[in-house]
């Protein structure tokens, strides 16, 4: 089995079973971001939570030896053509360039490291139309002279 095939799994059984990622996510005892990120093959899981994820979706050992793999983070260098996907790749493209010159005032020269990070992903209820609420957090990693 490989990463692709493991998230299809993963996937069919989450709607087989009416589950949202933040009820798998409360029951294995993560985050719901990182939790979905490993099940679409973009990060790996400790051996405790693989198990735990496959027990609530009742999936194959052979599922959660695969979630535990080192992942191969590759994606297309073309424009993603979904509209939630593109929008995230249009706020880089439109703010990229700020984000990095006030890290940079505010910091230093270095970059927000996509290791040690944590994202939540919140809804914000608003009479003018509900609200999309994304916080990173980024250990910050400066660049080193030699």
């Amino acid at each position: 089995m490989n990463k692709i095939e493991m998230s299809e799994e993963i996937i069919f059984a989450k709607k087989s079973l009416g589950l949202s990622w933040e009820e798998i996510a409360s029951n294995v005892g993560m985050s719901p971001v990182f939790l979905t990120s490993a099940c679409f093959g973009m990060n790996s899981l400790k051996k405790e939570y693989a198990d735990k994820l496959c027990e609530v979706l009742k999936l194959d050992e052979k599922v959660s030896v695969v979630l535990q793999e080192f992942p191969n983070k590759t994606w297309d260098f073309t424009v993603p053509q979904d509209p939630v996907v593109y929008r995230l790749y249009e706020i880089v493209g439109v703010y990229g360039e700020t984000i990095k010159e006030l890290i940079g005032e505010k910091f230093g020269d270095g970059i927000m490291s996509a290791i040690d990070f944590t994202m939540d992903i919140d809804k914000e209820e608003n009479p003018a139309g509900d609200r999309v609420v994304i916080n990173m957090n980024g250990k910050f990693l400066p660049y080193k002279s030699w």
